[in-house]
Order: structure tokens, then sequence, then C-alpha cells
């Protein structure tokens, strides 16, 4: 395996190659991730939903949910979150603090359309209406109570989501075989949803599901019998009372608290 200062010295050149991919290119890798990441969050909720021990639902769909993230790293993507390490090559020098901003704004753009993509066809397609109705009333409840967070919770809940996949991304490239990578990465993710941390590329799908669900008839009814309070469950709120606070958190967890640090302690001084 690769160790830690090996890791670091490996990323300048990957975020190099990241930052020099053409803006369509990297746009459609950040299309795939989105993709990528939202299936994760489909396949979690499916698992969960049936599940009459809350608690037993959650680990069990925080188990299955690493699959969007194996996804990015084994099939080729470009994820914001895991590009917030971009920070490494930026304080080395090797890249600029406008090459890494534009990567960032491009690929967190593409992530967005392929979660938004994939929230769409689950709805439309009526995917959601497995289990009568209650993955539909899943995804909406799901959906309003990250809307409903406070400035602050949304913001904390995010730099720790982005920390545990930031160690993630961090401990895969210290592995050699792509299954040592699977479970490198599985922990700190399955840990991250358990925990119920808020990370922003899932939460493009999670909130856009509950809002295309929501249109449905039948499945808001489903919710509401359920308890789920809609009527916050808006575009508007999706953005200003989730996307911007945990956006803004998981750069401080993945790039000051994982990108920073290690970039501290390993090249610093080189």
């Amino acid at each position: 395996m690769n160790s830690p200062k090996e890791i670091a010295n490996n990323y300048i050149a990957i975020g190099k190659g990241k930052v020099n991919t053409p803006v369509a290119k990297m746009f459609i890798l950040g299309i795939l991730a989105g993709i990528f990441i939202a299936f994760g969050g489909v396949a979690s909720t499916a698992a969960a939903v049936s599940i009459p021990l809350a608690s037993v639902g959650k680990f069990l769909g925080a188990c299955i949910f690493p699959g969007g993230l194996t996804m990015v790293l084994l099939a080729g993507s470009e994820l914001f979150t895991g590009n917030c390490l971009l920070v490494i090559p930026l304080c080395k020098k090797e890249i600029t603090l406008g090459g890494m901003l534009k990567n960032w704004v491009v690929v967190y753009l593409g992530n967005m359309v392929g979660g938004i993509g994939v929230a769409a066809i689950c709805v439309f397609s009526h995917q959601a209406g497995l289990f009568n109705n209650g993955l539909a009333a899943s995804m909406i409840s799901t959906a309003a109570g990250k809307v409903s967070l406070s400035f602050g919770d949304a913001f904390l809940r995010g730099i720790a989501c982005n920390f545990l996949v930031c160690i993630a991304v961090w401990i895969s490239f210290a592995a050699k075989q792509v299954s040592s990578k699977i479970i490198g990465l599985f922990f700190p993710i399955m840990m991250f949803v358990l925990c119920g941390f808020e990370h922003s590329v899932a939460n493009m799908y999670y909130i856009a599901a509950g809002i295309f669900a929501k249109g449905n008839a039948a499945y808001l009814e489903a919710a509401t019998a359920a308890g789920a309070d809609v009527s916050g469950l808006t575009w508007g709120a999706m953005f200003t009372k989730n996307l911007l606070p945990v956006t803004l958190g998981n750069i401080i967890g993945g790039a000051v608290l994982v990108g920073l640090a290690y970039w501290f302690v390993y090249l610093k001084d080189d």
C-alpha cells in the first residue's frame, strides 16, 4: 500500500490532471459522479424503507450507500466533495486558485445535473411507488427534513460529512488493488450515512427526489399520512436552506481538515 506521504505526493499529479481536464469532459465526468452518488442514495433508501426498526434500517442503508463512491472512484468521474482535496496541489503551487475554482464549479454543476436527473427518472418512472408508495413517502420525508435544518446544523453536518468522505478517498489512494480500495472507502462512508451527516452532492438527489415526488398526489398523501411536513419543501429551500450551508461545510471538512492538514504534515517542508 502507499504510505500517507506517498498519497500526498501522488495526489499532486492527480490534482493537476483534474484541473487540466477540458471543461466539457470535466462536466460530463461530473454528471457521471452525480448519477453514481444518486443511485447509491436510491438503493440506500429502498433497502431501509421497509425495515420496522429505524436504527436497523439506517444501518442497512448506510452499508449500501458506499457503492456510490465505489463507482465514482473506480469507474472514472469527478465528484465535487472529493475534489476539495485539490488544495493539496494548490498549496504546492502546482495548480492555480482559478484552476481549482473552475474545477469545483464545473464539477458541482455536473454533479447537480446527474443527481437531479436520477431523481426525475426514479419519480416519473414510478419507481418511487415501491412498497405501496412507501419509498416515495421516505423520499419526501427525507427531503423535508433536510430543508428544515438550521443553517448552523447543516453547516456543521457538512463539515463532518466531507471530513469522512475525503478520508475515504484518501484511504482508497493508499490501496493498490481494487478490493482493497473498496474495503478502505467503505467504513468512512458508512459512518457518515449512519450518523446522518450532510453531503451536498447526495442532497442534490435526495431533495430533488422529494420535490418531484411531492408533485404526485398519491405520493404526497402517503408522505403526509406518515407525518411529513412538506410546507417548506421547495426548490428555493433546497438551495438556500440546505445546499448553501452544506456545501460550505463540505469545503471546510474536506479542503481544510483533510487537504490542508495532510499538506502541512507531509508536503509543507518539501
